[in-house]
């Protein structure tokens, strides 16, 4: 294995990072692009596991605010991170990466349900394991769901890999201009300030379990490899300080 700084990792990709300059949707072109920035981290020995969401497609909350039971709006999404997992598997599988969608909801034609210890054995074996349907229950974020499955697995990181934003910033620049990125936080600062960076139950989940996130642009090609060699990119939440 090449000089690397995390070993096994979870990638939390946005559903808008497969929608592409659409914004919804499914983009090919986009999803090629991300498996190929996969694939050369997969190269470098890397375990990868996944948590994809589906904003590009719907959002629970979004659907509550029409009308819908809130409830059955969030099983929709669950459906629509699973469509996300399908595609982004299908690309990897063409860039040559050997590759599994594990699903919180039984769907056994298209995926394998959610067992833990196949998952981690997946990684072991060297497959990239890509988590569909959240966390199976309503009311949970895929950010949640992302530091649950980080911490089930032992990743060392949950790499965040954001749409068009650089990392943790004091406050929003696009309406602050004189707003400063972080480099560097704790899980600590993270609650005390308010810093819209997951919700405060994923927040505490990678907290109490000692897991370090790391913020960044997906839309700059490379960055995910240059996170898990130990670049300076983007914002870190360290997991101990």
């Amino acid at each position: 294995m090449a000089n690397v700084k995390y070993k096994r990792i979870l990638l939390k990709l946005s559903g808008e990072a497969l929608a592409g300059e659409r914004g919804f949707g499914i983009d090919p072109e986009t999803v090629t692009q991300v498996a190929a920035d996969i694939k050369d981290v997969y190269e470098l020995g890397i375990e990868i596991a996944i948590v994809v969401g589906g904003g590009n497609l719907w959002r629970g909350e979004a659907g509550a605010q029409m009308g819908m039971e809130r409830a059955q709006a969030d099983y929709v999404g669950m459906l629509g991170t699973t469509m996300n997992a399908l595609a982004l598997q299908d690309a990897l599988e063409s860039a040559g990466v050997p590759t599994r969608v594990q699903t919180a909801i039984e769907m056994r034609q298209v995926a394998e349900p959610y067992v833990r210890r196949k998952a981690v054995r997946h990684l072991e074996k060297g497959r990239v394991v890509i988590f569909g349907a959240g966390t199976g229950s309503p009311y949970f974020s895929t950010d949640t769901t992302a530091a649950l499955r980080a911490a089930e697995i032992n990743a060392e990181a949950i790499l965040m890999a954001k749409n068009g934003v650089d990392g943790v910033y004091s406050a929003d620049p696009r309406t602050h201009p004189d707003a400063t990125m972080f480099e560097s936080l704790t899980h600590e600062d993270i609650i005390d300030k308010d810093l819209k960076v997951m919700d405060s139950t994923a927040s505490t989940l990678a907290r109490d379990n000692d897991i370090n996130l790391v913020i960044f642009n997906m839309n700059t090609a490379g960055n995910i490899k240059r996170v898990v060699e130990g670049e300076n990119v983007g914002t870190t939440v360290e997991a101990s300080h």
